[in-house]
This record gives C-alpha cells, structure tokens and sequence, in this order.
C-alpha cells in the first residue's frame, strides 16, 4: 500500500484554505418570473452547496417543494399573527395546519416567530412575543414534534452600541424585559438566537474595505486586546458580548440574514456586483472556515445569505430588487463558489440583473409600503410609529392625509413620516420587511409628504 506523504508546507496551505462546504439563503418569491418552488428545490439540491433555506411565510407550495430533498426549511410567522399563537389551543391548530401535513418529509428546521418583533412592535405584539414561542414550542411537543424549534430574528437595533465590542450591551428595557427571557426560552429549549447583521447599511466610503473582508488597518479593542479586521466579526463579537453580559453567552447564534445588493438606485453606488461579491463571498469563508471571531474562537455559524433570487416586484428601489445570488433562469449574477464544482476562490463578477435606471432630478426618497404588506402587518406599523412621538395628526379625521381613509394609505404617510425623522437610513424603512425606499413623491392632493 502506497502511503502518502505530507510536507509541511502541503499541510499548512491545506489548513490555510478554507473549505466552503454549506451555506443557507434566503428564499424570497416577491417576483413575476421565479421559477416553480418544485424546480427551485432541485436546483438547490442537485447543483448548489446550499443546504438550508427560510422563508418568510408559510407557503405550502414551497414548503412541500422541498419534501425527499434534505434541505433544511424555516418557516416565519408573520408580525401580526403573534398574539393569537399565545392560545394553546390556537398554536395547536397552526401546527396542525402549517407543519404536521409537510414533517418528516420537508425537514423543517425552525419556526421564526415574526421578523425584528422588538424594532417594530407595536409594544402590543413585542408583549406577545415570548409567550408565542413557549405557547408555540409545547404545541409542538404535544403534537410528537420534538426537532423543530423555535426562534425570532432580531435586527441589530437591539444593541445600544456596537463598537467597541467588549463596551456593547443590549438597549436598556429590550434587555432584561425582553431579550433575556427571549435567551433563557433558547437555553432551555437547545434553540438558538437569531440576528440580521447588515454591513450594508453602515457603509461610508472611509469604511469599505473594513465592511467588505478587504485588507484594512481595522479597529483594535484596547479592552479585550483584539483587533477586529472586518466589521461582521464586530457585530457578531459584540452580540456575544451583549448576551453574556445577561449570563447568556453559551446560546448558540444563528445569522438569518446578512447580505449585499448587485445594483442600487444612483445614489447607492456602492450596491454593486463587485461589492456584492465581496462581502457575501467574505461571509460564506468566513462561516464555512471554522476561525470564529475574536472573541468565539473555532465557532462556526448557521448563516443564511440574503437572498436566493433577484425579486423584480421588491422596491421601487433597484436596491431591494438587486440582493439576489441568482437571477430567475438559474444564472449566477457572480461566483462565489456556491455551485457544486465551481473552481472560484475568489470572487468573479458579472453584470447585475437589473439595469441602472436614468439619474433621477432630486435625491430626495420616501418610504412606502411594499406592495405585498398586508393590512394587519401595516396597522401594527401604524401603532408603533404613532408611540414613538412622531406627529400621526395628518391621518387623523380632518388631517389633510385622513383620505383615503385605508390602513395602506395611513401607513404609508406615517411610514415616510417615521423614516424622514430618524435621518433617511434605509434600515429606518424596512419595517420588518414591509417597508421600502421609493425616489418618486407619493404625495397626493392636500396630502403633502416631507
């Protein structure tokens, strides 16, 4: 028998050389052109590295597209549906419902309950939150399901400050009313917590390369001696620190979402494919690599990039339309090494999806609805924005926005309303994946947006 022999210098380029093995997405269908669920499954299955996919409703169809294949399913619930899900015997009915027809043969993973609860309320629905996922994961049990499990997805909102890492800590209030119950519900039921870090949003120009896994100076941590030369370990390190503090720190965390648009509006420059490819091929390495971070050593994360497809019905902005690995005939929009067999260590751009449109006269942008936000999700947007001190008098009978009289009509103003006042950043817009960024007025006869 021939035996091989390892030189030390074999050995170390092999340790050095990140073996990209897994990855989860975000599977999105706000689009006219998307491919049947059933042919997306075995696209996945057949073709990519991709094992894990989350969608943000509990779409039959889909769900059932996957059956026989191995991936791994979560499924959201949406916002407004929380509070009746604290009744056993409504939990049990949505079980019976939504998971039971499709398990064992789709192999769900977990049920989100709702997307970024504690930054959009209402406090109503925020109040719900935990007693859904205890209510929800004991209908499960009783129903003989004992390996789904159970989470929320929080945006980054909930830390008070991130940088320094060792100087992070959850907003005071979200902290021990809210997410230390959230982390002791996961230590006890072996689930883990879900974050949405976006190093899109916090882009400059003076933070590129920090913000795309580029060679940089980065930032050193004088508290802990660290020094931190991309900011998703930032972020990741200083949700760690966040959650030890409240004694949490041996959860597990799961990255939901995270991701990088191919094109953009104009103004957005920085959406692009070359980016794009940067950050999310930095962030499947990075996860599939095993290094950790610097205060996680050797930890590996369950990540889910942001999204599956390019979503033409997403916007107006081309940013929302443009987060997509792929376009909807199965083409890569860039390499990263997600195909099976690809040969790309690095990242091999191409031509995004979708056309820049002409520069529009004014830089000026509004926040809309999405098209596919329902009226239950809009009224929960509605009660939050009005118990933040914003000015909701305009919709109010006699107020020059009052008519229409309709929840999206209402939602809309006070939406744009809420976004204008916290400084025009688009996280301020999201409204749990219900809002979006829009370059053209919506203002309409006496009703006048800012």
């Amino acid at each position: 028998m021939t035996t091989l022999t390892l030189t030390p210098l074999l050995v170390l380029l092999l340790l050095l050389v990140p073996a990209v093995t897994s990855i989860g997405v975000n599977y999105g269908t706000l689009a006219d052109n998307l491919p049947p669920p059933a042919t997306v499954a075995q696209f996945l299955k057949t073709n990519t590295i991709i094992d894990r996919v989350r969608i943000f409703d509990v779409n039959p169809e889909v769900i059932q597209a996957f059956a026989g294949t191995g991936i791994l399913v979560s499924v959201t619930i949406p916002n407004g549906d929380i509070p009746s899900l604290t009744d056993p015997w409504n939990a049990r009915r949505w079980v019976n419902s939504n998971i039971k027809p499709f398990y064992p043969a789709t192999k769900i993973h977990y049920i989100c309950v709702g997307t970024e609860v504690l930054h959009w309320g209402p406090q109503s629905i925020v109040d719900h939150l935990v007693p859904a996922m205890r209510v929800l994961h004991a209908a499960l049990v009783k129903t003989g399901i004992k390996d789904v499990k159970v989470s929320t997805p929080h945006s980054l909102s909930i830390l008070l400050k991130s940088n320094p890492p060792s100087k992070a800590l959850f907003r005071p209030g979200w902290d021990v009313g809210n997410l230390a119950p959230i982390l002791r519900f996961h230590r006890e039921t072996k689930s883990a917590f879900m974050v949405n870090p976006y190093t899109y949003y916090a882009y400059t120009p003076g933070n590129e390369s920090y913000c795309l896994f580029k060679p940089n100076a980065g930032l050193y941590d004088k508290a802990t001696g660290k020094r931190y030369t991309n900011q998703f370990d930032q972020l990741m390190d200083a949700v760690y620190v966040s959650m030890k503090k409240l004694g949490y720190s041996d959860v597990e965390i799961i990255v939901a979402e995270t991701g990088w648009p191919s094109g953009g509006d104009p103004q957005n420059t920085h959406a692009n494919v070359a980016n794009a490819a940067a950050y999310n091929g930095g962030v499947i390495k990075k996860v599939s690599s095993g290094i950790g971070t610097p205060l996680m050593p050797g930890r590996k994360f369950e990540t889910y990039i942001f999204s599956l497809f390019n979503e033409n019905l997403k916007g107006p902005s081309l940013d929302e339309k443009n987060f997509g690995l792929f376009r909807p005939d199965f083409t890569q929009v860039y390499d990263i090494g997600i195909m099976h067999g690809s040969q790309s260590t690095s990242p091999s751009p191409k031509s995004p999806s979708t056309p820049k449109s002409p520069s529009p006269s004014t830089q000026k942008r509004w926040c809309v609805p999405k098209p596919d936000a329902t009226d239950v999700a809009l009224q929960s947007n509605i009660d939050y924005i009005c118990s933040t001190g914003i000015d909701c008098s305009p919709t109010q009978p006699g107020g020059p926005c009052f008519e229409p009289n309709t929840v999206r009509a209402h939602a809309s103003f006070l939406m744009n309303s809420y976004y204008q006042a916290h400084g025009r950043h688009d996280l301020d817009c999201d409204f749990a994946h219900t809002g979006t960024v829009a370059s053209t007025d919506p203002s309409n006869g006496q009703c006048k947006y800012i």
